[in-house]
């Protein structure tokens, strides 16, 4: 019985020292992984945003040639 809970005890130890291990090497990549993700967030981002604005071309309108006449100004009541 006593080598059972030896087992035990030494399993327990090492799935803590795993776990206490994989949570100091996380917290110590979290910022390279988020430089990661936002540069590709940024990517992703700026094409969808190249793709959904229209060129400039399509956008300005051509400049009439000639005009109309010039629009009267409303006469006063008094």
């Amino acid at each position: 019985m006593q080598k059972v809970f030896n087992v035990l005890s030494v399993a327990g130890f090492v799935l803590s020292a795993g776990m206490v291990a994989g949570s100091v090497m996380l917290y110590t990549r979290i910022p390279a992984f988020t430089k990661f993700y936002m540069s590709e967030l940024k990517l992703e981002l700026t094409k969808v945003m190249t793709d959904m604005v229209p060129a400039v071309d399509d956008v300005i309108p051509e400049l009439p040639s000639t005009t109309g006449p010039a629009i009267e100004t409303p006469k006063l009541p008094f």
